[in-house]
């Protein structure tokens, strides 16, 4: 595991202090924890951002729920 260091706005480390103490948790556990957490959520923001580039350029072809379906050959 890499170390990083961070510095925190003091109400942040108050909440993560107090959180680490209630629980018996340590503040590093946290912080892995809401970081893995939002980077999901960031990857998947910029790869959506990047599709809607594309496609509004005209390098990206999107298609309907039917179109799916039939090229599946799951259409009714």
């Amino acid at each position: 595991m890499s170390a990083v260091s961070l510095r925190l706005p003091e109400d942040v480390s108050h909440r993560l202090d107090d959180l680490a103490k209630m629980t018996g948790r340590s503040k590093t556990f946290y912080m892995i924890e809401a970081i893995r957490e939002h980077l999901d959520d960031l990857e998947d923001l910029y790869l959506a951002e990047q599709r809607l580039i594309e496609i509004r350029a005209g390098r990206s072809k999107t298609h309907t729920l039917e179109e799916v379906e039939h090229s599946l050959g799951l259409a009714d």
